[in-house]
């Protein structure tokens, strides 16, 4: 499934009711960055007439909200980048496309754009959708839908030949910011004049336009660990990186959403970075389900892989920011390993680290 990436369009991201929430973090994604399209406004009537960045990251990036996806058009077109695609940019749980989504998706539709959705409610299985769209002559694209056979890869052991040092970015959670801090990590060492590939797992660093990714919410199991190899193995043939750095999900201990073996046991990494969010208490989607310890993850992680973890990083999510260099260093004290939020600190010492490991 690894595609190389290419430029699709001007985007508006659909994110009613739920911008700067967990259920927002694929229209997080495409806020902060993206090679697939130009995103030029995002719809969520509770923020509308401000920015974007400045509500996410409180850093203004010229991406305006609006109330209706009319006015997102005609801003547009003013503008002289009239949109092409309408993102939705929603990822609640179970991947269900709600009523007032569908009501958006057929007025995006009658408006003439592409609309792009990784949601597990299918589009293009919807008649009236589908009928509209093909009337319009838009493109529906159901990016979880699983693939043909004949297009995925078993697992070959191939990837002993992947000289690449390997970094897997995992959670304590979901939708704990895994995707986003993995995108920090590689431009820090690229920055460092490290040569890194990023190797996309899910739906929204797919829309993110991942030249080497998967999904994984899409497959079926028995191609997991082939497709995970096989984007490895993309990378490696076409660019020989020095390094690559791939994106986590779920997380090893959410019985709503366990992830992270499969790219432990196939992605075969050489170190392990561990998101997390210290002032969460519970398992994502799971009210009472606490969280297991820093501690008992990581010993989790290194018993499962073999694979040391080697540093963590936060989400500050429920903290003043003001709060989290300390936070921060309380984490580093307890663990011994290096803590930063990538966010809102530098990641030199991660990227000290590895310079001394990355041949």
């Amino acid at each position: 499934m690894a595609e190389k990436s290419g430029f699709d369009g001007n985007a508006v991201v659909y994110c009613e009711g739920f911008f700067n929430t967990p259920y927002g973090k694929t229209a997080h994604g495409l806020v902060r960055f993206t090679k697939r399209y130009k995103v030029v406004a995002l719809l969520d009537s509770r923020y509308a007439g401000r920015d974007a960045g400045l509500i996410l990251d409180r850093k203004a990036n010229g991406i305006p909200i609006y109330e209706r996806l009319s006015h997102a058009r005609e801003a547009a077109e003013k503008s002289g980048t009239p949109l092409t695609h309408f993102v939705i940019g929603l990822a609640p749980d179970g991947g269900a496309l709600s009523e007032s989504a569908r009501a958006a998706v057929l007025e995006a539709v009658s408006a003439g754009l592409c609309v792009d959705s990784g949601l597990h409610s299918f589009l293009s299985d919807d008649p009236e959708i589908a009928a509209l769209a093909k009337k319009n002559g838009v493109t529906l694209r159901d990016i979880r839908k699983t693939p043909e056979r004949k297009y995925l890869h078993p697992f070959t052991g191939r990837i002993s030949e992947v000289e690449s040092y390997r970094i897997a970015l995992l959670g304590t959670d979901s939708a704990v910011g895994k995707r986003t801090t993995a995108w920090k990590v590689k431009d820090a060492l690229d920055a460092a004049d490290i040569d890194t590939a990023f190797i996309g797992t899910g739906q929204t660093a797919w829309l993110q336009g991942a030249r080497y990714s998967l999904i994984m919410d899409s497959l079926i199991n028995d191609f997991v660990a082939g497709e995970i190899e096989h984007a490895i193995l993309s990378a490696w043939d076409a660019e020989h990186p020095r390094a690559m750095v791939i994106e986590g999900q779920g997380s090893l201990m959410n019985p709503i959403y366990p992830g992270g073996f499969e790219i432990l046991a196939a992605g075969r990494p050489q170190a392990v970075v561990l998101q997390h969010a210290p002032a969460r208490k519970e398992y994502d989607g799971l009210p009472g389900y606490p969280l297991h310890s820093l501690e008992t993850q990581i010993q989790a992680i290194e018993m499962l892989s073999g694979c040391p973890v080697v540093a963590i990083t936060i989400n500050h999510e429920g903290l003043e920011p003001e709060a989290v260099p300390s936070i921060c260093e309380e984490i580093a004290a307890a663990t011994g390993l290096p803590t930063a939020d990538p966010l809102l600190q530098k990641l030199d010492a991660l990227v000290d680290l590895f310079k001394g490991r990355i041949v």
